[in-house]
């Protein structure tokens, strides 16, 4: 609960910090690209780094996410990801979607994340929406804070979820 509250406190911190220039201008213009990694949930279809265990068994997730920005603040976005639950059960995610920022400072973004469970009849999907603030840490590198909301395509699997994400990004 403390990591928690800290966690809070600093994200609170960051919207309140203020440059004197907008230093997004270049990273979220036409033709640029956006490399980025997330913290996040295994549980989702995850394109995140997690680790979590369990009564000794590690659960763990590694993941990346790549986008071309197609117009000025509007990314089109891909990302693969895997999963390990421990015990021989691992799954393969895949994301597409599409990502703007807001006034250069708020990313949105909608998209669709898929998962392929190793030997499974049937895999859960998730479309995904999200919404934050880009603190651009310097001209081509920023945090973003995110909340996240996974709605389940296959309430068999998993039913679905909501999530506060940490984004590292990196623009070219």
């Amino acid at each position: 609960m403390k990591k928690l509250i800290l966690l809070v406190a600093i994200t609170l911190f960051a919207f309140n910090v203020n440059a004197q220039d907008d230093s997004s201008g270049n990273a979220l213009s036409e033709g640029s690209w956006v490399i980025e990694v997330n913290t996040g949930s295994w549980a989702t279809g995850s394109t995140a780094f997690s680790l979590a265990s369990e009564d000794g068994n590690t659960m763990w997730s590694a993941g990346a996410e790549a986008g071309y920005f197609v117009k000025e603040n509007l990314a089109i976005k891909a990302g693969l990801g895997y999963q390990d639950f421990g015990e021989d059960f691992s799954a393969f995610s895949y994301k597409i979607g599409a990502k703007y920022y807001i006034a250069g400072d708020f990313p949105v973004g909608v998209d669709y994340t898929g998962v392929s469970y190793k030997d499974a009849d049937e895999n859960p999907s998730y479309v995904g929406l999200q919404g934050g603030y880009a603190w651009f840490v310097a001209d081509n590198v920023s945090i973003e804070p995110t909340l996240r909301y996974n709605l389940s395509m296959n309430s068999d699997f998993y039913d679905d979820a909501f999530q506060f994400v940490i984004g590292f990004a990196i623009h070219l």
